[in-house]
């Protein structure tokens, strides 16, 4: 994981614990709003952009609207050395009961809100159906490759 440097540009061995934010969307917006829908790229985006600043994604959320007080975003989050990480604002507001508040409560905490703010994948008929399939079928064993 990522290290906290200090003042001086020295390491800090506590390592930066990254949580990654997607939006819990039900199937039947699939075809309205697939990135929505497709959480597992929405961890993908957040895992690429843990790794080029130097972090692993330690914890995953899969919210929809999710309150900001609510204990899940919260528990053992460390001030000043963890931070949240979500594809991009629109996910933001699908996992949250409010951005707003969410980000005041971030910053009243000392921890760090990002957005990856890369482009969302184009999603065909095919990836689409990719999506329906792993999600439509999770208790039968299918891992959605």
């Amino acid at each position: 994981m990522g290290d906290v440097r200090d003042a001086r540009g020295q390491g800090v061995a506590t390592p930066v614990r990254v949580t990654a934010i997607a939006s819990l969307t039900p199937l039947e917006e699939l075809n309205e709003d697939p990135f929505l829908v497709d959480s597992r790229s929405q961890y993908a985006m957040c895992a690429r952009w843990a790794a080029e600043h130097g972090y692993v994604i330690a914890r995953e959320l899969l919210v929809g609207g999710l309150r900001t007080d609510h204990r899940a975003l919260w528990e053992g989050v460390r001030p000043g050395l963890d931070l949240f990480v979500a594809p991009s604002r629109r996910v933001l507001e699908r996992a949250l009961s409010s951005v707003e508040e969410f980000t005041a409560e971030c910053a009243r905490r000392g921890v760090r809100v990002e957005t990856v703010g890369t482009a969302e994948p184009c999603y065909d008929a095919q990836m689409k159906a990719r999506v329906h399939r792993r999600l439509s079928m999770p208790t039968a064993g299918y891992d959605g490759r």
